[in-house]
């Protein structure tokens, strides 16, 4: 189902395979694919300098602190910034979840991009419980409300 464009939902029926990743936080911890094993998880795709990132970092963290007492995971995927820059980012947005910093190989963007387009930066998905897409926002996320209702239908899968 499209919203208008920019936002798809993906019937479970369509989704790709499952996508496998593994990066390092801007604090230094790993994360992979396998932290967010049998969970609902957003991943978005920004970088500090990007205007429409600033713009939906509070929404993101919004939905965020909503759901995290459902297990639900979010990552962000830094492609331009050190960890430095993608610290003193979170810092001053309020932005509690962690960030992969894949700006020196790429390799976290390049696993999703073989399931999904990642046309632009920002991009939003969110994943299934089995780890494929279940629904994508390409560009500034419009709203919380909106990211909200993908998490919940993509929660209710497994209801």
């Amino acid at each position: 189902m499209s919203v208008d464009g920019r936002i798809v939902e993906i019937a479970a029926d369509e989704r790709g395979e499952p996508v496998a990743f593994s990066g390092t936080s801007e604090h230094g911890d790993a994360i992979d694919s396998e932290t967010f094993k049998d969970r609902v998880y957003v991943v978005n795709f920004w970088y500090a300098a990007c205007g429409p990132c600033r713009v939906e970092a509070p929404l993101l963290e919004e939905v965020w602190q909503k759901y995290q007492r459902e297990k639900v995971g979010f990552v962000g995927v830094n492609i331009y910034d050190q960890p430095g820059t993608a610290v003193s980012f979170a810092e001053q947005y309020g932005i509690t979840y962690p960030s992969v910093i894949d700006v020196n190989e790429g390799a976290v963007k390049l696993a999703f991009a073989a399931v999904t387009p990642i046309q632009a930066t920002p991009t939003t998905l969110v994943m299934d419980r089995q780890g494929r897409v279940a629904a994508r926002i390409i560009g500034e996320l419009p709203s919380a409300s909106i990211l909200d209702t993908l998490v919940r239908d993509a929660l209710a899968e497994g209801e």
